[in-house]
């Protein structure tokens, strides 16, 4: 559980995602919770579980490209 914008919400989130969204927020200077409402704000249709794994996804692709 995390609390975005105020209210508290469950997250599902595999270990490996977790662990690099813990990476990216640190490389932003970020707390977790800051980044993940960022990523909350940014999302279109998608469930925040799948906006956060697209998220990291994307980081990554860009790093790597």
């Amino acid at each position: 559980s995390i609390t975005i914008d105020g209210h508290r919400t469950s997250i599902s989130l595999e270990d490996p995602f977790w662990e690099a969204l813990a990476e990216i927020a640190a490389a932003r200077n970020l707390s977790i919770a800051a980044q993940i409402g960022e990523i909350d704000h940014d999302r279109k249709d998608l469930n925040l579980s799948a906006a956060i794994r697209t998220f990291v996804l994307g980081w990554y692709r860009r790093a790597a490209g």
